[in-house]
């Protein structure tokens, strides 16, 4: 039974990501319309930092994309302080479905977007993503090897020595 779970789980885990994604983009083109990287939003930003330039793949920070990264972020680890568990696999896991989700979620976000659709994905058409290759932007195809990597390494067979425990469940004695 173990065999059939875990590909089971695994695909699952993929196409919540992907539901995610597309529920997300969703909601940014409500807010953004067809400005994308929130050029139209009543927000600050930061147009031009060599951080920038290294982190973020030259484009702007803005007062929104500070606090929508840092929310899909704690989103996406809230199983493991619900679980009251955590583990080198387990945050594997979740950093690769992290930037599996913003991959899937900017790709769709072109696609189903009236402003745009598959036929305007290009560099011509789309400034913020500074670095193109093979038809898609960089980033996408940096974050797609490290998030597939990531995904190995949660899939390996690691020790359960690199498991650690709640506090809770360590930490304080419990009653027999």
């Amino acid at each position: 039974m173990p065999f059939i779970t875990k590909p089971v789980q695994f695909i699952g885990t993929l196409v919540w990501v992907v539901l995610l994604s597309y529920f997300f983009a969703q909601i940014e083109i409500q807010i953004e319309g067809g400005a994308g990287w929130a050029a139209n939003l009543p927000t600050w930003r930061i147009e031009h930092h060599w951080l920038l330039d290294l982190f973020w793949g030259g484009r702007a920070m803005t007062g929104y994309h500070a606090w929508v990264f840092p929310f899909i972020v704690l989103f996406f680890h809230f199983p493991l302080f619900f679980m009251g568990h955590w583990s080198w696999r387990a945050e594997c896991r979740i950093v690769s479905c992290i930037m599996l989700f913003w991959i899937i979620e900017d790709f769709l976000w072109f696609v189903i977007n009236p402003a745009y659709g598959l036929a305007r994905f290009s560099a011509a058409a789309i400034p913020w993503h500074k670095h193109w290759l093979w038809l898609a932007p960089a980033d996408y195809w940096v974050y797609m090897i490290i998030a597939i990597l990531l995904l190995w390494r949660s899939c390996s067979r690691a020790p359960v020595s690199e498991s650690v425990e709640c506090l809770t469940a360590r930490h304080i004695p419990r009653k027999t």
